[in-house]
């Protein structure tokens, strides 16, 4: 194993030169000179990268509007590392971070799991976020984040924040394009002393959506046109120079209707979440905040699917002298779930946790930070997470780091209770338990070349997987254990002042789907890769990105490799009026996701932006 996991490093190290040389010759790209030197979601507190221990990657709102992503997903695919399974016809988007399904999807720190779940191990849906104008940046940090996130944190966290409003300005965001799109979004942003505000309303509508699938277009295949509202809110208000309350609101509603597998189905879904936050402390190196949230999800389809969450959320922070940053705080969660069409109607899940974490810098190289997490569940009692993390930093321009980490996830209301005449739950089913551990090195060559590398190795006992008998009847169970682990290799850089570039590879192995699924792996691409070529000249941006992957089963993709090519560009028509053309799937590949849908094909998109 350890040989094998050896030829993948030396081979992709071989990749990552040679798609960087391959690059400089190419033409297109995407902006990439927002540099982000702080983060806060893996400490919970403002820290510099380069002094962090984790994996971690920024996504800015200057890349999300170079590159016109039409939602979270577009941008988080692109990311080396992180795959995004589109559902079929429920419009769920589940992220996957290191091959786990299990991970925490935060928007300004509130949560948006819930303790329904699915057959997967995902419990939140990238599809609930109405909109990517109002994002700031996003910080996916791979690895362990049980201690401070508590349930979920296994393959990472992915926490989204917003923008605050500045300046006073209006922008409508119109496209038309392929399959009948339309897509229609205006925001407006603002400041009134000690008032601010950001508000987002859109519309899409897209008729039959087709897909590239070999000539098949039976209807085995999925077909569906889809109507989505959507509005977002956050207003801020500051009490005094180190305080403040904000109001998040965001609701997103998308019909659907269609044909899928033979049966003419209609569905809706229905997102609202929001919270009321009283942040404290906010001059300060340790922010504190005090959240009451409430998130509601339903889908009518067959039957009422919803979960209700509220909770509050407590955090503060101390400063104990230079080289020591302590928080902490504590949370208190309660959820209701009902699956009508499974069977079971108000199971209520109450959850309850204390954290504590120390940032401590033993001397100007080496940073040691301690954690702890309680999590008390009202049908699994209590369970202790514990963090150690190290961090070297023999330069400005590199860093080495190892973090170890336990964690928990209990059974969803799914898996304890969904039953049906294929699906059978098991009420008696233990929580997931075990530990992930990530050693990674980080070194800036020049601005040219900045190389990231990150190994990651999980171990979970009491796994949960559905697993089908021969009549495709799926039954939950605990398996025995599951085991990954793999590598993720980053080279990224500018050129010249009009050219930037990123070269990606991660290998994921999976021990317990082998032994569950055969060769089988849904959920992750064995081999990934991601490029991406940025040009930036006066008035013009413009990008080519590539995603692919290999190793894949072809029983369950419809192939064993696929390469996916976006392009898009950018014409600043003047100062206030941006026109834009983006092709997706721009050869037309195949790749049929786990369960038979295959990804769309070749589709065209024209817009204009406007501000004023």
């Amino acid at each position: 194993m350890k040989n094998e996991l050896a030829n993948k490093v030396l081979a992709s190290l071989a990749v990552g030169v040679l798609c960087s040389s391959v690059a400089v010759c190419q033409a297109a790209g995407a902006e990439n000179d927002d540099i982000v030197d702080v983060v806060v979601t893996a400490e919970r507190m403002p820290s510099k990268v380069m002094s962090t221990p984790a994996d971690v990657t920024v996504i800015t709102a200057e890349q999300i509007e170079a590159n016109h992503y039409s939602d979270v997903a577009e941008a988080l695919e692109h990311i080396t590392g992180v795959v995004v399974n589109n559902g079929d016809s429920n419009g769920d988007q589940e992220v996957v971070i290191n091959g786990d399904q299990r991970v925490v999807v935060l928007i300004d720190g509130q949560r948006l799991n819930n303790d329904q779940g699915s057959m997967g191990r995902a419990s939140a849906s990238l599809g609930m976020i109405p909109s990517v104008k109002n994002i700031e940046r996003i910080e996916v940090v791979k690895g362990a984040g049980s201690a401070l996130y508590g349930s979920d944190g296994i393959g990472g966290v992915v926490n989204i924040i917003t923008k605050k409003g500045s300046k006073h300005e209006t922008t409508l965001d119109i496209n038309t394009g392929s399959y009948g799109s339309h897509n229609y979004e205006l925001t407006n942003q603002g400041s009134d002393h000690d008032w601010s505000w950001f508000i987002t309303a859109g519309m899409q509508k897209r008729g039959n959506y087709k897909y590239k699938a070999d000539g098949d277009d039976s209807a085995t295949r999925e077909h569906s046109d889809y109507h989505k509202t959507s509005f977002s809110l956050r207003v801020d208000k500051k009490l005094t120079d180190n305080s403040s309350l904000r109001l998040n609101y965001n609701h997103r509603q998308q019909d659907m209707a269609g044909i899928s597998w033979g049966t003419i189905f209609h569905q809706k879904h229905n997102y609202n979440y929001g919270s009321i936050t009283y942040n404290f402390k906010e001059n300060q190196p340790v922010q504190g905040f005090l959240r009451y949230f409430a998130n509601y999800k339903s889908t009518d389809y067959m039957g009422d699917y919803n979960t209700h969450m509220h909770g509050i959320d407590y955090q503060n922070g101390w400063q104990l002298d230079k080289n020591n940053k302590l928080v902490a705080g504590a949370e208190w969660h309660r959820s209701t779930s009902t699956n009508a069409a499974k069977n079971y109607v108000d199971k209520n899940i109450t959850t309850t946790a204390l954290f504590v974490q120390d940032t401590m810098k033993l001397s100007d190289k080496w940073s040691f930070v301690p954690g702890l997490r309680m999590d008390h569940h009202s049908m699994f009692g209590t369970h202790w997470s514990p963090k150690v993390a190290f961090n070297y930093q023999a330069s400005s321009k590199t860093r080495a780091y190892a973090s170890w980490g336990r964690v928990f996830k209990a059974p969803t209301t799914d898996d304890l209770f969904y039953e049906d005449a294929w699906m059978h739950c098991d009420p008696n089913l233990k929580p997931e338990t075990g530990h992930v551990e990530t050693i990674g090195f980080t070194h800036e060559f020049s601005e040219k070349a900045v190389f990231d590398m990150s190994f990651f190795w999980s171990k979970l006992s009491n796994a949960i997987h559905w697993v089908p008998d021969a009549m495709y009847n799926y039954y939950a169970q605990n398996i025995s254990e599951e085991k990954k682990h793999g590598i993720n290799l980053t080279l990224s850089g500018k050129l010249s002042s009009q050219w930037s570039y990123e070269a990606g590879y991660s290998y994921i192995k999976s021990e317990a789907y082998a032994s569950v699924y055969g060769n089988n792996r849904p959920y992750y691409e064995p081999n990934g890769y991601r490029l991406g070529l940025h040009y930036r000249y006066d008035r013009w941006k413009a990008n080519l990105e590539a995603r692919m992957g290999s190793g894949l089963d072809k029983q369950n993709y419809g192939c064993n490799n696929f390469a996916i090519w976006n392009f898009n560009t950018t014409y600043a028509a003047t100062k206030n009026v941006d026109v834009y053309f983006r092709v997706n799937n721009l050869t037309n590949q195949v790749y049929t996701w786990y369960a038979g849908y295959p990804l769309q094909g070749r589709s065209f998109y024209l817009g204009a932006k406007v501000s004023f």
